[in-house]
């Protein structure tokens, strides 16, 4: 079978689903939420795109409290799962393009959720489209599982397995090729500063402090408000100084007799924060040339010392290392303060297969002056190199690209953990950039297809009857 040349054939109506696709804003909206759309309209939009598209080419669609969904085909008592996802991360500011206008040049396609996970998701649709069509003789059923909360909490993941059957084994097409077969720890949480503080009265205010939306981005932007007991010449000079020591871009002037401080980062996945530049962290480290109120001295002085240029957990006393996971990584993605409620902290941490988090947690509940709120953990994952599904998704990752299909792990969390035998496969190909989460993202029309002749292969052979 050339599976190469059946992607070619259906590459014209591929490229339209997929712009229709991210033509829509799957961003979660719980402010705007409805019964129908727990999560908002515009994720709820692309859930039922998708549903619609399946049912219209012959799979067997289902809704499942329209917080996930499944199409499915084929026979057999056993089932492979595809888990994809319709939900984006916000779009961020200084994109050239229209984040949602999904426009095509130079043989790539511009959109968020370009590469992560609609440009995927179609790709693996499309692949089960074409072994439908080829109608062979099925061993198992095939299903796609579609989320629509993978960005956030997860919520329809955990929905959609209380209530349907758990896939014998399968791939999450929202990573790396050749083949993800371990993902590090996720823990989500706050650090919050506790009340009671005691302002010395002498140091100036900072009336409020804001920067990131997201635990698993890095901030692009950071504002920082500030009431001075002195002439503002000085600190908007150091400001100035500070930024260009710093090469991060800043602006500065004043609102209501209070100097407003800005700073422009580097967005970028928070399970890498040194692929960005955390606009929070910056701005706070700068403010702490400031003579502040104790309070305000205090959070950001900790903030400073704990998390600027230290994405290891060394200075907090976390930092852990493995063969198969590598580095734990800390991603700061929110931190607010504000002068009546004072300062938080939002940590995104990624650990290895052989992390002592209990140990991590008693550390962290011993840091005095602030509290661990909201707590999340999603453990890691792990699947043997001998096992039946990594050994099929190597053979067909070479005799497609003809190179050696090694075995990676990530800092990232893909669906595949949900399942007790997932992978991650694909669809960024080796020495391409990552650009999920930032500005501009993309994907190569070119990979697109390949990835697509990938899938299509590899649902055959783990499918169906040789």
């Amino acid at each position: 079978m050339n599976w190469t040349q059946e992607v070619e054939k259906r590459k014209d109506d591929l490229l339209k689903d997929l712009q229709s696709f991210l033509q829509i804003k799957s961003v979660l909206d719980e402010e705007n939420a409805t019964e129908d759309a727990p999560l908002g309209t515009g994720v709820k939009e692309a859930l039922d795109f998708l549903l619609m598209l399946g049912e219209k080419d012959g799979f067997i669609p289902k809704n499942v409290g329209n917080l996930a969904g499944h199409l499915e085909f084929g026979e057999g008592k056993d089932l492979l799962g595809i888990l994809c996802h319709v939900d984006v991360v916000p779009e961020g500011d200084g994109w050239s393009v229209d984040p949602f206008g999904a426009e095509i040049r130079d043989g790539k396609i511009y959109a968020r959720g370009a590469i992560d996970d609609k440009g995927p998701t179609m790709a693996a649709y499309y692949a089960m489209k074409i072994v439908k069509e080829l109608k062979p003789d099925f061993a198992k059923r095939v299903r796609m599982i579609i989320g629509t909360d993978e960005e956030s909490d997860w919520r329809c993941v955990d929905h959609y397995f209380k209530k349907e059957e758990m896939p014998s084994m399968g791939f999450a097409p929202d990573a790396d090729f050749p083949i993800i077969y371990a993902e590090k720890g996720i823990a989500d949480f706050d650090l919050v500063q506790k009340t009671g503080r005691e302002d010395n009265g002498s140091g100036n205010k900072v009336l409020s402090f804001e920067s990131g939306r997201r635990y698993n981005m890095v901030p692009d932007y950071a504002k920082a408000v500030v009431h001075l007991n002195e002439d503002h010449t000085k600190w908007v000079q150091q400001f100035e100084i500070f930024s260009k020591k710093e090469e991060i871009k800043g602006k500065y002037y004043i609102e209501n007799g209070d100097v407003v401080f800005e700073l422009e980062g580097v967005s970028a996945h928070g399970m890498e924060p040194d692929n960005g530049k955390n606009a929070g962290l910056f701005l706070a480290a700068f403010l702490t040339e400031l003579p502040l109120e104790s309070h305000a001295e205090a959070f950001f002085a900790f903030t400073k010392e704990n998390f600027f240029k230290d994405s290891r957990g060394v200075k907090l006393g976390v930092s852990h290392r493995d063969e198969i996971t590598g580095d734990l990584t800390i991603n700061v993605g929110k931190l607010r303060y504000s002068h009546e409620e004072g300062g938080s902290l939002g940590l995104n941490m990624r650990y290895g297969i052989h992390y002592d988090m209990e140990r991590a947690k008693e550390i962290l509940h011993g840091i005095e002056s602030f509290t661990v709120e909201k707590f999340t953990d999603s453990k890691p994952h792990h699947v043997s190199a001998d096992d039946e599904l990594v050994q099929t998704l190597r053979k067909v990752y070479e005799e497609q690209t003809g190179e050696k299909a090694e075995l990676i792990s990530i800092g990232g969390g893909t669906y595949a953990r949900s399942l007790e035998a997932g992978v991650a496969f694909g669809p960024l190909f080796p020495g391409r950039e990552d650009i999920a989460h930032q500005k501009d993202e993309y994907m190569y029309i070119e990979d697109l297809l390949k990835a697509t002749a990938i899938y299509a292969q590899a649902i055959y052979e783990l499918a169906c009857k040789s």
